[in-house]
Order: C-alpha cells, then sequence, then structure tokens
C-alpha cells in the first residue's frame, strides 16, 4: 500500500524527509561500506527541502555519505547549467553550494550527473542525443531513490497529463525528450515509467494549498490518467508521500496515513 505521511510544519516535513534519506542511503552502501547511493531528483521546491534536510540539519547532515552518492535528475530542461530554469542549477545553488561551506564535503563527492551542455548550445535539434546520453549515464541496475515533485496538474518529472503527451507514459525507453512542455521551457528530458518501475524507493514531496486539488484527484478519485496516480497505482509497495496539512487537506480517503 502506498504510504502517506502528514505534517503540520514545513521543518518537520523537511527532516522525515531527510531521515527517510538517510535510511536509503544507509541500505544502499550497506553495513560494509562498499556500496553507493545512486538517487535521482528533480527540481522545483524540492532542492529546498533537501538543503533544509541535508545541509542545515546539523544532526542529519553528519548521518550523510556525501562521497557514496551518485546524483541523478529525474528530469531535466534543456537549458545550460547556470540557468535559472536549470534543476542542476537549482540543487547546486541550494545543496552543493552550501556545502561547500561545511568544510570538504565536495572534496568527497557526490558524483553530480548533468546533461551535455555543448549539446544544448546546438539547439533542439540535439534532444534526441542529449536524450540518449543521458540514458546511457543511468545505472544499471537502477536507483535506489527517486525523489519527486508533484504539480497542480499532477505531473511527475516532465511526464504531464493529457493526449498531447501520453507518449512519454508509454516510452519503452529510459529517457525520452519533449518539444512542446505545457509549463516553460518547452525542451526537456525526463525519465519515463520503466526507470521509475525499477527504483527500489519512491518519494513525493507536495506542499502547499495549490495542491489541495491535485491531491484530491490522486486519493480520491484515482484518476489513473494523472502520472502522480499511474505511479501510485502500479507501484504501491514503494511509494512514500511526504505532505503537509494544508497539501491533504481535501482528501477524504485517509486510510493511507501513516506514522514515520
Amino acid at each position: 500500500m502506498v504510504k502517506v505521511y502528514k505534517y503540520s510544519e514545513k521543518q518537520e516535513l523537511a527532516r522525515k524527509v531527510g531521515e527517510f534519506i538517510v535510511e536509503c542511503q544507509d541500505r544502499a552502501i550497506g553495513e560494509d561500506g562498499n556500496g553507493t547511493f545512486a538517487v535521482a531528483i528533480s527540481g522545483g521546491s524540492l532542492v529546498n527541502v533537501l538543503r533544509a534536510s541535508l545541509v542545515d540539519d546539523d544532526e542529519l547532515s553528519a548521518k550523510v555519505k556525501w562521497s557514496k552518492w551518485q546524483v541523478y535528475f529525474c528530469d531535466e530542461r534543456l537549458v545550460p547549467l547556470d540557468d535559472p530554469q536549470s534543476n542542476y542549477g537549482a540543487f547546486k545553488t541550494a545543496v552543493l553550494d552550501p556545502l561547500s561551506h561545511h568544510g570538504d564535503h565536495l572534496n568527497l563527492g557526490p558524483t553530480v550527473y548533468t546533461i551535455n551542455e555543448a549539446l544544448v548550445h546546438q539547439g533542439s535539434h540535439q534532444n534526441e542525443k542529449i536524450a540518449e546520453e543521458y540514458a546511457s549515464l543511468l545505472p544499471p541496475t537502477g536507483f535506489d531513490l527517486l525523489l519527486l515533485g508533484c504539480g497542480p496538474d499532477g505531473h511527475t518529472c516532465s511526464l504531464f497529463p493529457g493526449e498531447t503527451h501520453k507518449y512519454l507514459l508509454s516510452e519503452t525507453r529510459t529517457v525520452a525528450w519533449c518539444h512542446d512542455s505545457p509549463k516553460p521551457p518547452s525542451d526537456r528530458i525526463t525519465f519515463t515509467l520503466p526507470v521509475i518501475a525499477q527504483a527500489r524507493n519512491i518519494a513525493f514531496v507536495a506542499e502547499g494549498s495549490s495542491k489541495q486539488q491535485i491531491m484530491h484527484e490522486i486519493f480520491d478519485q484515482k484518476n489513473v490518467s494523472l502520472p502522480t496516480a499511474l505511479i501510485n497505482a502500479s507501484h504501491p509497495e514503494k511509494v512514500h508521500w511526504f505532505v503537509d496539512n494544508e497539501a491533504f487537506s481535501k482528501v477524504h480517503d485517509q486510510s493511507t496515513v501513516t506514522n514515520r
């Protein structure tokens, strides 16, 4: 069953997300410490949750083994890496840059996999090649953890609802691209459902009043035309939602809510 963890305070939510990440990290690395932690993240406000939990929280940050991390991006806007719309750029600003002020963390990792910026500069005719190159970098045994957001329209990664982008949900490739994203910028790459299916843990984070209606559609109406609801239905045993009370306030079916 899908598990939902609900919190009243943003700080508590961020800490619980951080604790969950560290648990996944420790399982992946193993007791002998020889493993690595393959994690993929989305952009948006999620990176601020990561900063609050893994950088600013001294107790949790001491448990993060950055040198073991292999960081990927569940989707990426096809813009230069220093562009304000870049998911890598957002992660760098929220997590990597602050880490550089916390001692020698960056000398010990994490290993971060980005899109080929040189191809981005060549224009949208290289979108296919960018997607293929990024797919070749993915861990062959799948991800230990996917950290996902949920848009007010029910999209996650750059998998959008609606007939126009339905082909993204049926992709057999691991990384797809689009030239007509309903959210700017229009050119993006995204993980597809096979990558999500192979992941060992999937965590969504949803906060605020803008998510109330879509939470109702996902958890009450179970509208599987929404990518987020489809993931719930397809992989209930490994999906975890971290939400605040405001986002979940219009959901009638509270049977998935549990404690951590």
